[in-house]
């Protein structure tokens, strides 16, 4: 066990990097954040802020030489980078487990070898797979690519043999997954934490809803037949053991309309969708994230109160600071904001959990924030 006062490190600064910190200092331990950004959210409050570029071998010594483990807050750090640091101390998860989930052909192809559904796809390297990868698959498609992709980037909708030329072309010729679209009934996620030695703890399903492919809202309880949820946390479990994965994951699903579930992304870090846990759960998926590296066993994710989690965007900021008093005079609501220093339109400022004795409740305190922000 690595126990408090030892340092901890975090490959990326933003905000769940920031969250992680938080939870590593109410427990006792100290941080060192590596970002190239001098402004990171998770740097302005780290012990250290290493400012350097993920693949700098002389930053990435400095902090394997600090720190008694090691995390990732996001996806796209070089898989190459992980394995240097595992020379020098406990890095969780693995570089193998980040490699498989920085790459959606890697990812959905993992996926569907462990005997797991997704949407039906097929990978496209060249112009010369378009033909081919059509005739298999029914439209509408979606085009997408294959890494960098988040929050709806990158992603193209394709009907005809034109249209998914452009849409390669588009995303610079680079390699994509062409996709079935989903009849979608909704999306849901499962996010759970597994130990070292195997221990698996999940929290309760969260339903998810979307605006321009970004996250908005997610309920929970979710409002999913429960044997559809419990199908859910079975195929997660099931991903997470066949990659004997260490830390918190996120799973994504479709449920669609016709009664499957697909899985559709995972994510080897806390999630957007797994904030709720910081007040309405008795363990928030960053205290885990810091169990899971530390080799503790996973703490209790009982939900507390039914909760609803709406993102704050940069677009609410348009007239000036957001009048946050409508947020905090609700006495269930709990404001969390990211400390970046500059909104745009789409980026992700903060969040907001209304908690209350039931989703109804918590849904119209939510409501109500919503209209007086104008979200």
């Amino acid at each position: 066990m690595i126990l408090p006062n030892a340092t901890l490190g975090v490959l990326g600064g933003g905000q769940l990097g920031r969250m992680f910190t938080l939870a590593a200092y109410s427990m006792g331990y100290r941080v060192v954040v590596l970002d190239p950004d001098p402004h990171s959210p998770a740097g302005l409050i780290a012990d250290q802020h290493i400012k350097a570029d993920y693949r700098d071998h002389a930053a990435l010594q400095m902090l394997g030489d600090e720190c008694a483990a090691i995390t990732t807050e996001f996806e796209n750090v070089p898989a190459e980078s992980m394995e240097h640091l595992e020379k020098f101390c406990a890095v969780r998860p693995s570089a193998r487990a980040v490699h498989i989930a920085q790459d959606r052909i890697r990812e959905k192809t993992f996926v569907q070898e462990q005997g797991l559904a997704t949407a039906a796809f097929v990978a496209i390297y060249e112009d010369a797979d378009i033909v081919a990868a059509l005739e298999s698959l029914d439209a509408p498609l979606l085009m997408k690519t294959a890494s960098m992709g988040y929050d709806g980037k990158g992603q193209v909708p394709v009907n005809t043999l034109a249209d998914a030329r452009s849409a390669f072309e588009q995303l610079g010729n680079a390699p994509c997954v062409l996709e079935e679209m989903i009849d979608l009934e909704c999306e849901v996620s499962v996010i759970l934490a597994r130990s070292i030695d195997g221990r698996m703890a999940t929290y309760p399903i969260g339903e998810n809803r979307h605006v321009n492919g970004v996250l908005d809202t997610t309920i929970v309880p979710a409002t999913l037949d429960p044997g559809i949820g419990e199908m859910a946390i079975d195929m997660a479990t099931r991903l997470a053991d066949c990659m004997n994965y260490c830390g918190v994951l996120a799973v994504e699903f479709f449920y669609t309309r016709q009664g499957k579930l697909l899985i559709n992304e995972i994510a080897t870090r806390p999630h957007n969708s797994g904030h709720y846990t910081v007040d309405a759960c008795a363990t928030s998926q960053f205290e885990q994230q810091v169990r899971m590296m530390c080799g503790l066993p996973p703490g209790d994710t009982q939900i507390l109160s039914p909760v609803v989690m709406t993102n704050l965007l940069g677009d609410i900021w348009k007239n000036g600071e957001p009048k946050w008093q409508h947020v905090l005079n609700e006495s269930q609501a709990h404001l969390h904001l990211y400390g970046k220093k500059t909104a745009r339109p789409g980026r992700k400022m903060g969040h907001i959990n209304c908690l209350a004795g039931n989703i109804e409740q918590a849904l119209a305190t939510t409501a109500k924030i919503r209209n007086a922000l104008s979200i």
